[in-house]
């Protein structure tokens, strides 16, 4: 298994995201020196296997491609194992299995599904430390956000599905609906497990069978979740895991056998899924990309609304699709919000991910890490003010300190483009119809928040932001009862709540 990343060298931030010289220019108010004792999450009880085949049918099965691909530690760069890349063969197997199972499994009265569903919740929470360890060291997220968000909310999604399982006839107006067959599942890499189980829980609790595709990335969680689905007794072929690249996503959304495909990930792989499935007669939900807007107004509680733009934008390393990348201050309020924001980015600690103690973890993956700091080339380029906070880099890994851009003006990239990383861009507005329109200048509808302590303002803002999901006082909190979804090109469909259930079913 890999180990903790090395120790850090003072290199400047000029060095890891290319801005200019003097980017990092010190505030002019005192900073003092924390210092925190490493607390390191034990590793011992998580066994990494060198080598992984295909979950087909119930079982372990070997590439018909003969392929294996390594997946690293991104904060390391150590390879932890190597992961089978299926092909368009092994696709047609797993879909196959699932075809043969889900007669049975639809038929199956819904009591019976739920308790499956119940016995993986519980599964997933008696292996959380496992599962949250895991996470991280092949995704590159600090620990406490595994442990306190990714695996408990997982865990929340199997429990809420387990109970909606015998009660779809009561949960809409027109009907119980019918299962639709065979679903292809193809989820990102930024939060694999939780992502899986947004997808999964909902099939199955409806009657429909999967074959999942995990990030090429990051397949270690679902490799983990196929041997819970083999210790809670799910019949086989239920549920079947292919791993590989694009190439095996691409074969899994062409299989004729598929009845629904559901996909979380970029724009652009988006489009060339739709492109691909027009015509086809298969049900599709698109969960896609973000440039949330983040809107503070001059009566919004200052520190409060501070901790909540953190969250927002350096949460998981910027790596959400409902980050909230874009940050719109009522002018009167701008020069002391930025104040206290520089001042609680300075307070960030980036590092090692399996440290208690880190806020920010490694970026993902090198190519991702490119698309960053060509992003940030081209914010500088455009004549916008970068601020990163001193930091200590690792000399190893994938890493990039949380940055900040003033000056930004609309039309720059960084205002327009996901970039998907710990940047924030900040505009300004005066009234509550120019953050209105600031905010909907995006070709993106996922996500926004507002910060103002006027509930009719809040009222007003939602019924006028062009986004899936608006918080209010808040930013990223989720729920298994709570749809999500957006508008635009972030996609389509809806995950979560009642209204997930019903993307999994067809009615008369």
């Amino acid at each position: 298994m890999a180990t903790s990343p090395p120790k850090s060298s003072a290199r400047p931030e000029a060095v890891q995201g290319n801005p200019p010289a003097g980017a990092g220019t010190p505030l002019d108010f005192p900073l003092g020196d924390f210092v925190y004792a490493a607390a390191p999450e034990a590793t011992d009880h998580v066994v990494i296997a060198d080598r992984y085949d295909l979950f087909i049918g119930g079982r372990k099965t070997p590439p018909l491609s003969g392929r294996h691909l390594p997946t690293l530690n991104p904060a390391t760069e150590e390879p932890l194992a190597e992961v089978a890349d299926g092909g368009a063969a092994d696709v047609d197997r797993a879909v196959q299995a699932a075809l043969a199972a889900y007669p049975r499994w639809s038929r199956l009265p819904g009591s019976h599904r739920g308790r499956h569903l119940f016995r993986i919740a519980r599964i997933v929470q008696e292996r959380a430390r496992e599962l949250a360890v895991l996470e991280t060291l092949n995704g590159g997220k600090p620990i406490r956000e595994s442990r306190d968000f990714d695996v408990p909310t997982a865990a929340q999604h199997f429990f809420y599905h387990a109970g909606w399982a015998d009660k779809l006839e009561f949960a809409f107006a027109n009907g119980r609906g019918r299962s639709l067959g065979v679903v292809g599942a193809i989820i990102p890499w930024n939060f694999p497990l939780l992502m899986l189980a947004w997808k999964i829980a909902p099939a199955l609790a409806t009657g429909n069978t999967v074959v999942l595709k995990p990030a090429e990335t990051t397949p270690l969680t679902a490799l983990l979740f196929a041997e819970i689905c083999s210790q809670a007794g799910l019949p086989d072929g239920v549920v079947n895991i292919v791993t590989g690249g694009p190439e095996t996503g691409a074969a899994l959304v062409r299989h004729p056998g598929l009845a629904k495909v559901a996909f979380t990930g970029s724009t652009a792989v988006g489009k060339e899924i739709q492109r691909t499935l027009a015509g086809s007669g298969k049900r599709l939900s698109l969960e896609l990309g973000g440039k949330a807007a983040h809107v503070v107004f001059d009566d919004a509680p200052l520190d409060q609304a501070v901790e909540g733009v953190v969250n927002g934008i350096f949460f998981n390393q910027g790596h959400v699709c409902c980050a909230g990348s874009r940050l719109l201050l009522q002018e009167s309020i701008a020069e002391p919000f930025l104040r206290r924001l520089k001042l609680r980015m300075s307070r960030l600690r980036l590092g090692d991910p399996l440290d208690k103690n880190t806020d920010i973890g490694a970026i993902n993956s090198k190519p991702q890490l490119e698309k960053i700091r060509e992003l940030v080339a081209s914010g500088v380029a455009e004549g916008s003010h970068i601020y990163q906070p001193r930091c200590a880099l690792p000399e190893r890994g994938y890493w990039f300190p949380p940055t900040l851009f003033t000056g930004v003006a609309p039309a720059h990239r960084i205002a327009r483009e996901e970039i998907f990383g710990p940047v924030l861009a900040v505009l300004t507005f005066r009234t509550a119809a120019e953050a209105v329109a600031r905010a909907n200048n995006t070709r993106y509808g996922l996500s926004a928040g507002v910060w103002t302590t006027k509930g009719s303002r809040i009222l007003w803002m939602s019924e006028r932001m062009r986004a899936g999901v608006v918080w209010a006082n808040t930013y990223n909190q989720f729920d298994a009862a709570s749809p999500f979804g957006g508008f635009a090109e972030s996609g389509f469909g809806r995950e979560g709540g009642i209204q997930g259930l019903r993307e999994y079913l067809e009615f008369a």
